[in-house]
């Protein structure tokens, strides 16, 4: 069948029933002329008018008409057929011809069609001829501009009807690639956030985690000879438990870190290196140098955690006694450097991250400068100490900088 007919829509739905009602219509004018004008063989025309009527009403009830082309070709020839007889009976006929053409167009394909339409047209001429008794160039322009109507009038809404289903898959493929962007956007979302959540928990909450339990072992050291050293480590813990809770917090705020909160920068990383000097062994020393740069919150943010993270490693695997933490700037970009007397390691032959010994923040520090658009760099050497210098831009670009605040 042709592609129009395989779903109705009210408008088309529509143009049936207005399909239906001309054809019972131009039935009920050829039966009503033969009885008002006293036409011969009037019980035939009634008769014919009938059954055709029937035999057309049954094609809509039928669904094999719908469905199948063999099987409406083969109603509209047993319409056709009830026509002609009727045709033959009385020129009133001549009318149904119109109608006939869009049930061809419709039902048939393009070139079986239009064969039928010009056959009906060539019918109708002939039969109206034939009860005139004389045939002349008017007789045929009626039935012939009819079909040309009708084909002109199908073809184009079979032309509309094939643009419009094409631009409605055009519109589900784009809602349906729109839905897979969405969601695609959506994981790389979660994604990134998950990200951003593992390294701020890595820099802060495990970083506080681990210096409460080193804390604890040293006051369970000194608890049976000097309690007095134990009691300050335990104030400390609990400290340091505080500060942790108080990062806890932001996570569910999605506020700046606390330790920014009404200081800038160099406040927030000498405070850093007092509070480490004084809960563990090593001395936490801060330098500025210059004038302080104008920062954003995702440069700070990225350079306080980077300290945190590089001074918790150096009080957890360096033995070292001195680091010193200098901010400064260098041209367009903002430096951070720590650099610590320790045992130093071989960063080529740096262990993998493991959930249970650790290893994530060299990772997570370098994510965070490239994320940025800064580098991270690290000078070490076995017994000869560390240094981690981190350069960010003073003005990342704008989708690096979206990715840090992601």
């Amino acid at each position: 069948m042709n592609s129009a007919v395989r779903a109705l829509t009210p408008t088309t739905r529509a143009l049936a029933w207005c399909l239906h009602m001309l054809i019972v219509g131009l039935l009920a004018l050829a039966a009503g002329r033969a009885v008002t004008g006293e036409r011969p063989h009037t019980g035939w025309i009634i008769t014919a008018s009938v059954l055709c009527g029937l035999v057309y009403a049954a094609g809509p009830v039928l669904p094999g008409v719908r469905d199948s082309r063999r099987t409406a070709a083969l109603w509209l020839t047993t319409v056709g057929a009830c026509w002609l007889v009727l045709l033959a009976l009385t020129p009133d006929a001549v009318w149904l011809a119109f109608p006939l053409y869009f049930l061809q167009l419709h039902l048939l394909s393009r070139r079986t069609g239009l064969v039928a339409v010009v056959t009906t047209a060539a019918a109708a001429i002939v039969g109206f001829a034939a009860h005139q008794s004389s045939f002349s160039p008017a007789m045929a322009i009626g039935p012939a501009l009819g079909a040309a109507v009708a084909v002109a009038v199908v073809w184009g809404y079979q032309a509309l009807y094939r643009e419009s289903e094409h631009r409605r898959r055009l519109i589900e493929e784009l809602t349906a690639t729109r839905s897979d962007l969405a969601a695609a956007q959506h994981t790389a979302g979660v994604l990134a956030e998950r990200d951003r959540l593992a390294r701020e928990i890595r820099d802060t909450l495990a970083q506080g985690l681990s210096s409460i339990q080193l804390l604890l072992r040293a006051a369970e050291r000194t608890l049976p000879r000097a309690p007095e050293i134990a009691t300050r480590y335990v104030d400390q813990a609990r400290q340091a438990a505080v500060d942790n809770l108080a990062e806890a917090r932001r996570f569910v705020a999605a506020l700046t870190p606390p330790t920014l909160e009404g200081t800038t920068l160099a406040g927030a990383l000498e405070r850093l290196c007092t509070t480490t000097s004084a809960r563990h062994r090593l001395t936490a020393r801060f330098h500025l140098t210059g004038a302080p740069a104008q920062l954003t919150t995702a440069h700070e943010v990225a350079l306080l955690r980077i300290a945190q993270s590089a001074l918790a490693n150096t009080v957890q695997h360096a033995e070292a006694t001195v680091a010193d933490v200098t901010l400064g700037s260098v041209g367009d970009h903002v430096v951070l450097a720590i650099v610590d007397n320790g045992c130093g390691f071989d960063p080529v032959r740096l262990p993998s991250p493991n959930p249970e010994t650790g290893g994530f923040g060299l990772a997570a520090m370098r994510a965070r400068a490239q994320a940025l658009g800064g580098t991270l760099s690290i000078e070490s050497a076995p017994g000869h100490g560390t240094a981690l210098t981190a350069q960010l831009p003073l003005t990342p670009p704008a989708d690096t900088e979206l990715k840090a605040r992601l």
